[in-house]
């Protein structure tokens, strides 16, 4: 057909051998790393999702909430699927399914039918919705889509109906994170202060945290205390139900009714601070009690500035088991200590992740080398600072903020590491540099049951140490001489 066209053929030519050699070695050098820090406009492999994933997290942390995505399908299959990939467990949600007619006229139809089917089917307690990039590129309403929803009957008048707009192409899913959760807490709580009332309760927040061990491991240590808790929002049940032959679509979640009272607690305590800033500032400005914002307790420090102040809220004596737990932490330290002390880290990931990944990494000798945040600010800049200045294994040690794990990988090549911490994307980079990575972070797809081991508090501790120090040996074990090959390590 070319030939009758008189177009020419072009031929396939094959890239020679040396040529694929020249630039794989181009590609480790120092001359390339410079050329790739130097790109502005193009984003390679992120770490970081985006805001409507956040949002569908913090929807699914709330009893009988179903998360609706206003906007195409493809876009809610992405966020069930890697929600569904990270805990291998059902994500379930629906979606208002907008085309191309929804893109020139306006999603409002698709919204009604697609709310009035939800209730229809699914039959949830609240319906918490929140927007991908077709409608927000378009303008949507929601205030007016939803209440025009109420009125004409789609909804039930007393079904909640939280919304967020969380635009894909703005933001990471913490920040989807944040708006989803501050709009729900805003309608669960409305015309709900009682002046005068305390609930007794600590209201917890653990910001956009994808390990469901976690929730629970926050739970266990205010039993310990004997402090009643709320969680805003737990997923533990959420994404690590029984598995017993019966599937509930809606497992676990904070009760609504709890939700609403949380407005007149005794404190609330946000371990999530860059996760969580619009939901915790218009906390503070409107619910009862004390407010406190801590980084999240990972590693020693952070766990015990935590356990101090729960002590400090509501007058308690810091219980002996915790105490224990905490002893047993630093003996696991110390007696692993040798086998981090010196050892250098490439971090990456989202930013209250990375505050406990550095600070536990300084604890234990090892050096935080490349800190890479793909979406951070100044003020993480300088916290994340301020630990490295506090240690002397902080010298030498730098941070890339808004950089990707392209720019990551150019670092781990160019200037070695000894491992990695961070999700499963960055195992590419990890492979080319024959390093071990740690995944800690989100999401993880490669490896199994990884939620369900905690990262934060005294238990936390044992576990990051446990599983580094361990992969350290048995690096160590498969590489080593016969000679070497030593019974006591």
């Amino acid at each position: 057909m070319a030939n009758l066209l008189g177009l020419e053929v072009k031929k396939i030519v094959a890239t020679p051998p040396e040529e694929i050699e020249r630039v794989k070695n181009w590609i480790n050098s120092e001359e390339y790393k410079e050329q790739n820090f130097a790109r502005q406009a193009l984003v390679i492999n992120p770490a970081h999702a985006c805001q409507p994933l956040g949002a569908q997290l913090a929807a699914h942390g709330f009893e009988g909430t179903l998360p609706f995505v206003h906007g195409s399908q493809g876009c809610a299959s992405y966020y069930r699927s890697t929600l569904n990939r990270h805990f291998r467990e059902p994500a379930p949600a629906v979606s208002d399914a907008m085309t191309e007619d929804g893109a020139v006229f306006g999603g409002q139809n698709n919204l009604h039918e697609g709310l009035e089917n939800a209730v229809a089917l699914y039959k949830p307690k609240m319906i918490a919705v929140f927007t991908s990039c077709m409608p927000e590129v378009i303008g949507d309403d929601l205030t007016a889509f939803i209440k025009n929803a109420r009125t004409k009957g789609h909804v039930p008048k007393d079904m909640p109906v939280p919304f967020a707009n969380t635009p894909s192409f703005n933001g990471t899913h913490i920040h989807g994170y944040d708006s989803m959760l501050l709009s729900i807490l805003q309608t669960l709580t409305e015309g709900k202060q009682v002046e005068g009332r305390c609930t007794g309760k600590l209201n917890l927040i653990a910001g956009c945290d994808f390990n469901t061990a976690d929730y629970r491991e926050y739970k266990r240590i205010m039993k310990e205390f004997g402090v009643p808790l709320t969680v805003l929002a737990d997923i533990a049940d959420s994404f690590d139900s029984p598995c017993n032959g019966t599937y509930n679509i809606y497992a676990g979640g904070t009760p609504l009714e709890d939700a609403a009272d949380s407005i007149n607690g005794k404190a609330t305590m946000t371990l999530g601070p860059y996760a969580t800033p619009k939901t915790f500032s218009w906390i503070k400005d409107n619910y009862a009690g004390k407010h406190v914002s801590l980084p999240m307790p990972m590693g020693i420090e952070k766990t015990d500035a935590m356990i101090m102040k729960v002590a400090e809220l509501f007058g308690k004596e810091v219980p002996e088991s915790l105490k224990n737990e905490r002893g047993r932490a630093v003996d696991a330290m110390t007696d692993a200590q040798q086998y981090m002390h010196g050892k250098k880290f490439a971090v990456y990931g989202d930013p209250d992740y990375l505050v406990g990944y550095v600070s536990f990494l300084l604890e234990m000798g090892a050096h935080p080398y490349h800190i890479v945040c793909s979406r951070g600010s100044k003020k993480l800049e300088k916290e994340l600072q301020g630990l490295l200045d506090g240690s002397m294994y902080g010298k030498g040690c730098k941070i890339y903020m808004n950089k990707d794990l392209w720019h990551l990988r150019s670092l781990v090549m160019t200037d070695p590491v000894d491992a990695m911490i961070g999700d499963s994307h960055g195992k590419f980079a990890a492979r080319d540099a024959n390093i071990p990575l740690f995944r800690f972070g989100f999401p993880v797809f490669d490896r199994v049951n990884m939620h369900r081991y905690p990262r934060i508090g005294y238990q936390g501790v044992i576990y990051m140490v446990s599983q580094i120090c361990n992969k350290f040996l048995d690096i160590k074990d498969e590489t080593c001489e016969d000679r070497f090959f030593e019974l006591m390590r």
